[in-house]
């Protein structure tokens, strides 16, 4: 019998958006979005310390976990927090943590 048969759905949704947020950058960036209601990535290159390359490695793992969601307006790509998927992580892990 595989592990795997005890993990449920929810165990695995809240592990990919642990991973996802287990990155201080990534943490910075949730929390500068949560505070508005879009950011460009253009605009996080100037606040943010980093390469533009490294930042949209952790542009994707946010993306590809759902949390954040992002609009091509050439030459940028306009990020924001996927409000549905944020807030479903959130009443997970407040799940999590009380029991």
């Amino acid at each position: 019998m595989s592990y795997k048969e005890y993990i449920s759905e929810r165990q695995k949704k809240m592990a990919r958006y642990a991973k996802a947020l287990g990155h201080p950058i990534r943490m910075y960036v949730m929390e500068l979005l949560s505070e508005q209601s879009c950011c460009y990535s253009g605009d996080l290159t100037e606040i943010l310390p980093i390469a533009k390359s490294t930042l949209s490695q952790h542009l994707k793992e946010l993306k590809d976990a759902g949390l954040i969601q992002g609009e091509i307006e050439a030459p940028r790509i306009k990020y924001c927090i996927n409000r549905e998927n944020w807030n479903e992580a959130k009443d997970l892990f407040k799940q999590f943590m009380s029991d």
